[in-house]
């Protein structure tokens, strides 16, 4: 199922130039622009308490965007920069692209865990511990993952689960080119102490 695609609003603006963008910032608005997708760039203005709601969110230059602008179609977007205030760390100006389906762009997606309640080695009173809850792929922008699954039911304690124990969507792969751990199964805290001791006990002896 592909991934519901976040909203970004904006309006129109109609000048152009620093002074426009300096007018902007006098509303409490911050200026950007969105380019790409064969037609020309074009200004926009973001409501200043909105855009840094969505910055503080996380993730924002690796998110693909919904971009809703009055009067306009919505178009598929991705951030490719955010100028800040050198003092105050405040935007001041936000840089959009427009991405075809055919796209490809990197994203985190969420690995989400099935059949907890069926691990042999959580049974067993294994922890599960989660190394990445996010994996970054590069994907295509017309076909972006819901979320990257992960059986528990067969997994014992001890075990570790890499990327590699992942089916990944045809046309996805991992920024990382590596088999990377995911999630582990991890011994239970009695059974690491007593380990712990045993080795002590041999070590006195």
């Amino acid at each position: 199922m592909a991934k519901e695609i976040p909203d970004l609003v904006a309006e129109a603006r109609a000048g152009t130039g620093k002074g426009a963008a300096r007018q902007a910032r006098r509303e409490k608005k911050v200026p950007g622009i969105v380019y790409g997708g064969g037609v020309d760039p074009q200004p926009l203005n973001f409501e200043y308490n909105y855009l840094i709601a969505k910055l503080k969110a996380g993730r924002f230059l690796s998110t693909l965007f919904n971009l809703k602008v009055d009067g306009e179609e919505d178009v598929r977007v991705i951030c490719r920069g955010v100028q800040r205030d050198v003092v105050k760390g405040l935007p001041t100006h936000v840089d959009l692209m427009r991405l075809r389906r055919t796209s490809r762009i990197n994203l985190f997606i969420h690995v989400e865990f099935l059949n907890a309640d069926k691990c042999v080695g959580l049974k067993r009173g294994g922890t599960l511990t989660i190394v990445r809850p996010e994996v970054e792929l590069n994907v295509l922008a017309g076909d972006i993952p819901d979320q990257l699954e992960v059986d528990l039911t067969n997994y014992k304690v001890g075990d570790t689960i890499t990327i590699s124990a992942i089916t990944l969507p045809e046309g996805t792969k991992p920024t990382i080119d590596r088999d990377f751990v995911i999630a582990n199964i991890a011994a239970p805290r009695a059974l690491t102490a007593s380990d712990d001791e045993d080795e002590a006990e041999a070590a006195e002896s």
